[in-house]
């Protein structure tokens, strides 16, 4: 295997990585953000507060994008599978 092969197998798991993590990443940033803002507006400073709403949503998007999620780690498996150095 050269540097190059393995320097772009790296890159594709890189990216693929980033890719299905981003979905649950995006969901839990969004419903933070959202309940930071309604924590400014109501000044209720609960911990508590932020983190169940946001385990929440991140547990259904997983479980909703959990299709696809596979479908990308196995169309990146069958890839490698078949890359002959």
């Amino acid at each position: 295997m050269t540097t190059e092969a393995a320097i772009d197998l790296a890159r594709q798991m890189l990216w693929t990585a980033m890719l299905i993590s981003a979905p649950v990443l995006v969901i839990g940033m969004i419903v933070g953000l959202v309940i930071s803002i309604l924590q400014a507006v109501t000044q209720v400073q609960e911990q508590t507060l932020s983190f169940v709403p946001k385990i929440i949503a991140m547990t259904l998007i997983l479980g909703l994008s959990l299709p696809w999620v596979a479908a990308r780690l196995m169309e990146f498996s069958r890839a490698m599978f078949m890359l002959s150095y």
